[in-house]
């Protein structure tokens, strides 16, 4: 409930007055409320997809309607999560402006997890994401794999080569949120293999986070698409995870019944450039599923 206030910029307590409201006026519970938050029940869920539904078909009516005008222009609004903007910067833009003209491209930055609920509310066109679940209302392509490597200062590397999960969850780990991707992939694999962790720092800034391994005293599990600067430069050392290998997955997703753009062809081919740009950029840590 906080972070949807937050999102939505409301106060917590009147997010809570309107879906009580919402509830009263259904006559059924939306959300089974207890200590770590809130639940959706079965009407809940429901309601979520019909919205997002109608939602989508209100932006897809918008931009027919839009289109009918001769000389008007595509406007795409694409999800992009940090680490691509990292490794690409601002050349999106460039290129898109180079390589679709009539098109019109906004650039969204956020989490994929974000990303993703943008999306289902119609907020987003189409958006890169890593690790995004199977949905009915979804249509997702897998794009590439990328390994995750644990991450250290220079001075505690301890060498150069692959790692095993076992040796890297033995350092004080500092990685995001319960929500993040990464947090999800290690401590699943984790809890798999009933092996410890050892999370000594909860951070939410990849800045910060770099800042922190960059001193010493904590490690980090990341790709190397969220530092390749440092890592490439040697301010950071990364080492290859094993035994199992980790890894986390970019996929294109869009709505599933989301209208095919005037000029789907030229964002497409744009798109598939973004991803071949990308995996060279990534050079050994990554590899294309297509």
């Amino acid at each position: 409930m906080t972070a949807a206030a937050e999102q939505l910029k409301v106060a917590q307590p009147a997010l809570g007055v309107q879906i009580r409201q919402l509830e009263t006026e259904l006559g059924v519970d939306l959300l089974v409320r207890h200590s770590r938050g809130v639940t959706p029940t079965p009407a809940g869920r429901l309601l979520h997809e019909r919205a997002a539904r109608i939602l989508a078909d209100v932006e897809a009516t918008r931009r027919e309607v839009t289109a009918l005008a001769a000389e008007s222009e595509d406007h795409v609004v694409l999800g992009v999560p940090p680490s691509i903007m990292l490794l690409l910067g601002p050349s999106l833009l460039i290129d898109a402006r180079a390589e679709m003209p009539g098109v019109h491209l906004s650039l969204v930055e956020e989490r994929s997890v974000v990303l993703m609920e943008a999306l289902e509310r119609g907020q987003i066109n189409i958006s890169f994401a890593w690790n995004v679940p199977e949905k009915p209302d979804i249509e997702r392509i897998a794009l590439l794999e990328e390994d995750l490597l644990l991450v250290t200062a220079p001075d505690e590397a301890g060498g150069d080569g692959p790692v095993s999960l076992a040796e890297a969850l033995r350092h004080d780990l500092a990685i995001a949120g319960e929500r993040g991707v990464i947090r999800n992939i290690v401590q699943g694999e984790a809890r798999r293999l009933s092996l410890p962790m050892k999370l000594a720092f909860e951070v939410h800034s990849v800045s910060a986070m770099k800042a922190l391994i960059t001193r010493g005293g904590a490690a980090t599990i990341m790709p190397f698409s969220l530092a390749p600067r440092e890592l490439t430069t040697g301010e950071l050392v990364g080492r290859r995870i094993d035994r199992p290998s980790i890894t986390r997955t970019l996929y294109a997703v869009r709505a599933a019944r989301a209208t095919p753009f005037g000029r789907e062809a030229d964002i497409q081919k744009f798109l598939d450039g973004v991803v071949g740009k990308a995996l060279a950029a990534m050079g050994p840590h990554a590899r294309s599923l297509r």
